[in-house]
């Protein structure tokens, strides 16, 4: 029986959990998730789990916060005064808003507090630093 390589085309069912046990992202028989092993399409520590597999195996798979998501950085969040946005916008926490840097990048940040002259935004992925539990199905290698 073929197991999935590198290379491979793969299609896979899976239920992503934290440690608390709450349910972050999961696929249906409808929209499995489909990547190529080597392509970088998703986390290359996922990648290598499924490395090995045959169609129809399942697997738990615990990807450390360092081979999903990264760390939680604090310099990746800002407090900005208020004048920073223009006067009529309204800002509220729980909001994206996408910043453009000196530099010229742009990056989507979430607003976390709304204070008296300031606001604070994070620009942590909001699974930096927790660990990331997949109960994963491999139904097709192609």
């Amino acid at each position: 029986m073929q197991t999935a390589k590198r290379g491979d085309r793969v299609s896979v069912q899976y239920i992503g959990t934290l440690d608390n046990g709450r349910i972050f992202d999961s696929t249906t028989d409808e929209t499995p998730l489909v990547f190529t092993i080597g392509a970088e399409e998703v986390f290359p520590a996922l990648e290598q789990e499924v490395v090995g597999m045959k169609a129809g195996e399942t697997r738990n798979i615990l990807l450390p916060a360092d081979k999903a998501y990264g760390p939680r950085r604090e310099e990746n969040v800002l407090t900005l005064r208020r004048e920073a946005f223009p006067a009529d916008r309204e800002i509220k926490v729980g909001q994206k808003l996408s910043l453009e840097f000196k530099d010229g990048k742009e990056r989507v940040m979430l607003v976390t507090r709304v204070g008296e002259g300031e606001v604070t935004l994070d620009g942590n992925h909001p699974l930096a630093g927790m660990d990331l539990t997949f109960a994963l199905r491999l139904d097709g290698i192609d």
